[in-house]
């Protein structure tokens, strides 16, 4: 019997999202919500990390970050298929991450320093301690406040 319906192509970024949202919710504090209709990362309610599936017809499929100072233009020039300066967020030295172009491997790098820059500094630790730890970490946290 011969289809009428065209198949539809799988969303090309869907297991990009899904590489995103494996470390994203391995990182202490995390909330994920849509923020301009895309998958947006929290942790206490500042974000860290914008999943971005070709917004606004862009050709991005890319994760946006932020980076401390002078590691924008850094990134950027040393790998410009990898990296680049994304609109709104770039003047303030976020940067694009081609998620094509980048391993598992250093995609958790970035988002572990993303994460760093933006968490307050008493939740620092939760990310270097082991599981057990960071269970009791989060318990001082909460009886801290």
């Amino acid at each position: 019997m011969k289809q009428t319906a065209k198949q539809q192509k799988p969303d090309k970024g869907a297991k990009h999202i899904e590489r995103v949202r494996r470390v994203c919710a391995a990182l202490p504090e995390t909330t994920e919500k849509l923020s301009h209709g895309e998958p947006t990362f929290f942790v206490r309610k500042k974000v860290y990390a914008m999943f971005s599936n070709n917004h606004h017809n862009d050709g991005h499929i890319a994760v946006t970050i932020p980076a401390a100072i002078g590691v924008q233009a850094a990134l950027i020039e040393a790998n410009p298929k990898k990296f680049y300066r994304p609109p709104y967020v770039g003047v303030r030295g976020w940067v694009g991450i081609e998620l094509e172009h980048v391993s598992d491997e250093e995609l958790i790098l970035h988002l572990r320093e993303a994460w760093r820059l933006i968490a307050p500094e008493k939740f620092h630790g939760l990310l270097e301690a082991s599981p057990d730890e960071s269970e009791k970490l989060r318990k001082l946290n909460r009886k801290k406040k």
